[in-house]
């Protein structure tokens, strides 16, 4: 009878050095509070503006990345309200004339549209003593550059809610744009709900404001649609509100009526000259960007390295730095490859052996290793782990010893030939001492000879095992097991 529909504002900081109208430093990481204040961000009388170019720059890269139509000219303007963190009691923002708008972002399949990205300067940050009974504030953070995105009310489900979220924090970090930490303040989602009928009737716009995690904008919006479903259908009004979203009780609560846009008194900033986007120092049509945003990533990982689990391939465009290392691992492995077998190609086979090789050892091994560090600190270079995965390929290491050797290189960065020369870790594939080291352990283990002979499988498999610990893991497992079955037979 009804069905959810949903917009979302979503603000992210901007990376930049400097804030958005002074030259105070633009630092999230810092924890002294008022450090980074000055009498522009501060909102002292006479002070006056200076726009901060590549916060404009970033915006239009945003803008150009998600298909937006980018403006000719555009201008700011005084949003105002009054709340303690807000300095100069008015924001400056943009409302008719934003850098962009008209663009799209893909979900599912589905084209969500993105009605506007403005630029504005983030306010400051109140901290809550409940227990005192004051709060205090924290104006590190005004001024620093805001840009906001508004879709249009294209989205139909939480999970898709979600996924837009998700998906535009991957883009924003591979173009550089901003780090877009949720828990450090520095991306947050706005959900805008109501309920339409099935015939057409409109419902009530609801807003919550603040959610700091994927998981908030999900279960938000999931806990609002049920809501306004129940009061709908009990024939009652929806009230339009701004509600905020406690994460231990997982429900909405209010929090004020909804301000109307006539509320904010816009008006055109007096301190700040119109933005001609076609003329120097912004030239729209000079700003690129290079990157391979997610979406292309996905297909190429799919098409080039014939990874078919979603989750690797999610994995792997979430965390770009990860990404970059897979990829010149497997390439830098195929060089090598064909340099040292003196072969212009490598066969689909033996491509896929390699991908394989490189992924596993790399998210079972390599990432877990490295615990909470990035993978810009591990001390294997795609080089290194090249000339490892070179050594698998070439059967001269077991899978077994292939975990010591990895670990040896993670420790101290040195080259695998040299770990394995030094520890005596080559692998043994002589045919004549595996031969020897195989009936050595026939004539030990007669009744697990006789299970084998009885039709036991299992039993093939501990006898390798014998020779395998024999050997501390440096024979040859294939060539174990032909040995075995011709012995046995």
């Amino acid at each position: 009878m009804y069905k959810p529909v949903i917009g979302l504002e979503i603000h992210a900081q901007l990376k930049t050095k400097s804030k958005m109208f002074c030259s105070c430093v633009n630092n999230p990481e810092v924890r002294e509070p008022n450090i980074y204040v000055c009498p522009v961000c501060l909102g002292h009388p006479g002070t006056l503006p200076v726009i901060n170019k590549e916060a404009v720059k970033k915006v239009l890269q945003t803008g150009m990345a998600l298909g937006c139509e980018l403006r000719d000219v555009s201008r700011f303007d005084r949003k105002n309200y009054f709340y303690p963190d807000l300095p100069k009691g008015y924001q400056i923002s943009q409302d008719r004339r934003p850098l962009c708008f008209n663009g799209f972002l893909e979900i599912g399949g589905r084209k969500i549209r993105i009605n506007r990205i403005h630029l504005e300067e983030d306010t400051g940050r109140l901290i809550h003593d409940e227990k005192k009974g004051y709060s205090l504030v924290d104006f590190n953070r005004a001024g620093v550059p805001l840009m906001e995105l508004v879709t249009e009310p294209d989205i139909r489900s939480a999970e898709e809610a979600r996924g837009f979220a998700e998906e535009l924090r991957i883009i924003l970090r591979y173009l550089g744009v901003s780090d877009a930490n949720m828990d450090q303040g520095q991306m947050r989602v706005e959900v805008n709900i109501s309920m339409s009928h099935m015939e057409g009737r409109k419902g009530t716009r609801v807003e919550i404001k603040n959610l700091n995690s994927f998981r908030a904008v999900y279960y938000a919006a999931e806990y609002e649609i049920k809501r306004q479903g129940k009061i709908l259908e009990k024939g009652q009004r929806v009230v339009q509100e701004t509600r905020g979203w406690d994460d231990k009780k997982e429900e909405t609560f209010s929090q004020r009526e909804k301000e109307n846009v006539q509320d904010y008194r816009y008006l055109p900033e007096p301190d700040l000259p119109p933005l001609y986007l076609n003329e120097k120092p912004f030239e729209k049509e000079k700003i690129k960007f290079t990157v391979e945003l997610p979406q292309k990533k996905r297909e190429r990982f799919k098409k080039d390295y014939g990874l078919k689990e979603e989750k690797e391939i999610n994995f792997f465009v979430n965390n770009k730095d990860v990404a970059d290392y897979f990829e010149e691992s497997v390439l830098k492995s195929f060089e090598k490859i064909k340099k040292e077998e003196w072969r212009d190609e490598l066969s689909t086979s033996e491509k896929k052996d390699v991908v394989d090789t490189v992924k596993n050892y790399l998210l079972s091994d390599l990432l877990g290793m490295l615990g909470r560090r990035t993978i810009k600190e591990c001390l294997v270079s795609s080089e290194s782990y090249a000339d490892f995965v070179f050594l698998l390929f070439k059967k001269e290491i077991s899978s077994k010893i292939a975990k010591t050797v990895l670990r040896k290189m993670f420790e101290n960065g040195e080259d695998p030939k040299k770990i394995i020369k030094e520890e005596d870790l080559s692998q043994v594939s002589d045919k004549g001492e595996l031969e020897r080291a195989t009936l050595d352990v026939i004539e030990k283990n007669r009744d697990a000879v006789n299970d084998y002979k009885s039709g036991k499988k299992g039993a093939l498999q501990f006898l390798i095992g014998q020779v395998m610990a024999k050997t501390k893991g440096r024979a040859n497992p294939k060539e174990l097991n032909k040995i075995f079955k011709e012995k046995l037979r």
